[in-house]
């Protein structure tokens, strides 16, 4: 039996796909594929929506929601701009351009965003007043290599990663020429104190990616996406315990992000990942094609319980909403959404 006659209940589903304007579309969805009938995340009578796309958006990448504001924010790497998509009526706007090439984004306890930039290299918060007030851009002497994503503790601390890839591409930012994968300094994630010091707390992974703490903060999840431009690395979530709320132990292998389709394994990779209230992984998937790419999600054991299909290579996903029950993900030129029963178990 494959997915979505699993979906379904044994009778093949035409896939309906995301909903465009105009478009009508057939419940259950059949993008949406339970992989385990314990998996009670999706809701049976609602349509995965493309709330905006645009052909010249060419990377979108980094969406957090406001919960102050009643908004989402996402990054347009690439064309160095920032759009804010508005709950009340759906509007898309610019935000921010320029943006130095921003990747992640996601908000701090008094509700002002911060922003991980490649351009600069740096990690920034933007102040009501309109100022930008620089966090971190540099780590034992030498400049940080591009931070990407990152998640805020309760008790104010930062977490975030620095994989390197806009210093690596004069396409997403500033392009390091210096030969190296590693641009400035081995590939790392940090943790950030709200005076400001800065503690590297793991770089036993080959290229930290998205990052989010467990529903209780005694787990932090990073997708590893070294396979970029370390062939032997693996694709994978990884995971470690959160000691004294400042250090990480015990790393190890949370999930693979290999699967098999259609009679073949592929393996496509993870990016921004999520974790919702009863401890599942929420990760964007792609680059391994149709059945694969869109939205993986795992439960708190690792396994691989259903999927989200979308027909874009997805970079990341946040849950959102007045009620945190809506999950938007954003994929290559467009930004989707879908109402899930799960919600997501930080505000960013």
């Amino acid at each position: 039996m494959n997915r979505r006659e699993l979906l379904s209940g044994g009778v093949a589903l035409a896939a309906a796909g995301p909903l465009l304007a105009g478009e009508p579309v057939r419940y259950p969805n059949a993008d949406q594929v339970r992989l385990d009938p314990t998996f009670r995340g999706f809701i049976g009578n609602t349509p995965i929506s493309r709330l905006f796309t645009n052909p010249d958006m060419y990377w979108a990448e980094g969406p957090a929601w406001s919960g102050w504001g009643n908004y989402l924010v996402w990054s347009d790497i690439p064309n160095n701009l920032q759009y804010r998509w508005l709950h009340e009526d759906g509007h898309v706007s610019v935000m921010r351009k320029p943006a130095n090439n921003s990747n992640g984004n996601t908000f701090d306890l008094e509700g002002r965003q911060i922003s991980f930039e490649h351009l600069t290299h740096r990690v920034v918060r933007y102040e009501p007043n309109g100022t930008v007030t620089v966090l971190a851009d540099s780590y034992g002497g030498k400049p940080l290599n591009a931070p990407n994503d990152g998640i805020v503790h309760p008790n104010g601390d930062l977490w975030f990663s620095d994989p390197g890839y806009g210093t690596l591409s004069d396409y997403e930012g500033y392009r390091a020429d210096t030969g190296s994968v590693q641009p400035f300094q081995k590939e790392a994630i940090y943790r950030l104190e709200p005076g400001g010091k800065l503690h590297q707390v793991t770089d036993e992974i080959m290229k930290p990616n998205g990052v989010c703490f467990s529903p209780d903060y005694t787990k932090l999840y990073a997708a590893d996406t070294g396979r970029s431009h370390y062939p032997d690395a693996a694709s994978v979530i990884k995971v470690w315990d959160v000691v004294d709320e400042t250090r990480l132990a015990n790393g190890r292998v949370y999930a693979s992000m290999a699967l098999e389709v259609d009679g073949e394994v592929r393996t496509g990779g993870a990016d921004g990942i999520r974790c919702d209230t009863d401890g599942n992984i929420w990760s964007s998937a792609g680059w391994a094609g149709p059945g694969y790419d869109g939205v993986h999600i795992f439960n708190p054991e690792g396994e691989r319980v259903g999927q989200i299909l979308l027909p874009e290579v997805c970079a990341n996903v946040c849950f959102g909403g007045p009620k945190r029950n809506r999950l938007f993900m954003t994929a290559s030129h467009s930004l989707y959404a879908v109402y899930t029963n799960s919600k997501g178990a930080h505000f960013c």
